[in-house]
């Protein structure tokens, strides 16, 4: 009898077009095989995923190589990659809820202990609760800010019903539910160490009338919420829309949010990276932000350098000024060696 794993790998097979559309989708289809950059859809044509074949065995659908890394495996180890997934039960739940599969009966259990307000074991808890973006509130919030083509980026997430505490100087504040837009934070291991919360208004898909109306919890010192496989460089900044602007206009570039001017100062960035540009919103704080990194770095083999944005930060320029001003004004602060990769944008 075939394990739960093996048997939706085969059920995932017979889909692997349809899965290909939803995990990897700034990636095309080449005959009978899907090609893609990387797991974390990056526009490219490194990885390629097999449309057609057999259930199982030798050259049986959705198996997929990545011939710049050498990875490889089935559409349950894609969508687990994709999704920075940890356990296989999570793995296994995203592959039912692609497939419209019930959830088996759970085991009984004792309770789960309540964990600490606030913590890394909280956020987890909460990032398992969220559900792709695709179609929901949070989706419409951020394509309202001119971020579109965002379905398949894995930090983000929707949750409709996240607790809100009020500030409360009598201590007796009851949370509210609103529905959020979820943001993965994790370590240069891929760890989960917190989750940043943008609560939404249900009627407007507008930032929710709270104040204020963003949270992160967990531990954030040194980490961000990351979106991309940075090799040899990758861009670091303040806030997760100002950075998800940049991703949209320079698509071979790895971004870090580290959402806000004191956690960018404090970024830790992969130990192997050679060049760092620093995302630098138009105010004090960001300036000095970035004076802080240079410090911390300026007697290690580090290179940094800094992108500025024509008004205050760069979801600014995408909304006001539009994505190909965006690249004009960004391209000459690039290093002429990165300009290649980094503008590199798939045409039909």
């Amino acid at each position: 009898m075939d394990s739960p794993a093996t048997d939706l790998s085969q059920k995932l097979s017979r889909e692997a077009e349809a899965v290909c559309r939803q995990y990897l989708s700034n990636g095309r289809k080449h005959g009978h095989y899907w090609v893609v950059g990387d797991v974390d859809n990056t526009p490219g044509r490194s990885l390629y995923v097999r449309l057609t074949g057999p259930t199982r065995g030798k050259g049986a659908a959705g198996k997929w190589t990545d011939a710049a890394t050498g990875e490889h495996g089935d559409l349950l180890d894609l969508i687990a990659a994709n999704l920075n997934l940890t356990t296989l039960r999570e793995t296994l739940d995203e592959a039912r809820r692609f497939l419209s599969l019930p959830r088996p009966e759970p085991p009984d259990q004792q309770l789960q202990a309540p964990a600490t307000r606030g913590s890394p074991e909280a956020a987890r808890r909460l990032w398992a609760m969220g559900q792709p973006i695709a179609g929901t509130l949070a989706e419409r919030y951020l394509s309202a800010r001119g971020l579109t083509n965002l379905r398949s980026v894995s930090a983000l997430r929707f949750h409709p019903n996240c607790y809100y505490w009020r500030e409360s100087t009598h201590g007796d504040n009851k949370p509210e539910a609103w529905p959020a837009l979820l943001a993965k934070v994790i370590d240069t291991s891929g760890t989960l160490t917190g989750v940043h919360r943008t609560w939404l208004d249900p009627q407007t898909a507008e930032k929710a009338p709270l104040d204020p109306n963003r949270k992160a919890m967990g531990n954030l010192l040194g980490h961000a919420v990351r979106i991309g496989s940075p090799a040899n460089i990758l861009a670091a900044g303040e806030g997760l829309e100002t950075m998800l602007s940049l991703r949209l206009a320079l698509p071979g570039l790895p971004i870090a949010a580290a959402l806000s001017s004191n956690h960018l100062a404090a970024f830790d960035p992969p130990t192997d990276l050679r060049r760092l540009y620093v995302a630098i919103d138009n105010d004090e704080a960001g300036q000095a932000a970035f004076d802080a990194l240079t410090v911390r770095f300026e007697d290690s083999d580090l290179h940094l350098l800094p992108l500025r944005p024509m008004l205050d930060d760069f979801n600014s320029d995408l909304r006001k000024c539009g994505i190909d001003e965006m690249r004009s004004h960004l391209r000459p602060q690039l290093l002429p060696v990165d300009v290649p990769a980094i503008l590199a944008v798939e045409t039909d």
